[in-house]
């Protein structure tokens, strides 16, 4: 068991042949025990500041594996958000992908049908071309026979007209 200011104090020696002085030995006790006194006190003081400082420590030791733990989950989040993102990316990109094809895909189906069109649309003009073409050639025709030579050749009297066109009138 440790010895406390109180035990120094109340140390008594035996008296010897020619012992040490007294009055030192007390003198020097009592030095002794006020510095032992100012250990002991000091020793506490430091043992509460240890303990304080240990409580501290803890603290900060939680609020650290705290803070790890926020940024491990913060980390974890923001590659979760990442892979998320990435998928929905790659969602919408598929997905553009897809429209662009069917508009490319209706684009060439309207082409076609387009291409188609003009091709009948020719093929009616050709035929239109020649009934046109063969009803002015026939007209002309008509135009340039003998008979229109034939019907300038007849004369006519219009003195006799004039005559029975008085006539009726009366």
């Amino acid at each position: 068991m440790p010895l406390s200011p109180l035990d120094i104090y109340n140390k008594e020696f035996g008296r010897g042949f020619r012992g040490y002085s007294e009055d030192e030995v007390n003198e020097f006790l009592e030095q002794v025990t006020k510095d032992f006194e100012l250990l002991i006190k000091d020793k506490q003081e430091l043992e509460e500041k240890l303990k304080t400082s240990t409580e501290r420590i803890g603290h900060f030791t939680t609020i650290e594996m705290t803070l790890q733990k926020s940024i491990v989950i913060a980390q974890e989040a923001a590659e979760e958000l990442r892979r998320n993102s990435q998928k929905e990316a790659k969602l919408i990109v598929k997905e553009a992908e897809k429209n662009a094809d069917r508009i490319v895909n209706e684009s060439l189906t309207k082409a076609r049908r387009i291409a188609l069109e003009i091709e009948d649309l020719k093929k009616q003009s050709k035929v239109f071309r020649n009934r046109f073409k063969m009803l002015v050639e026939a007209q002309l025709d008509l135009i340039n026979t003998d008979d229109w030579d034939h019907l300038m050749q007849y004369e006519i009297d219009t003195t006799e007209l004039e005559g029975l066109n008085s006539k009726q009138e009366d």
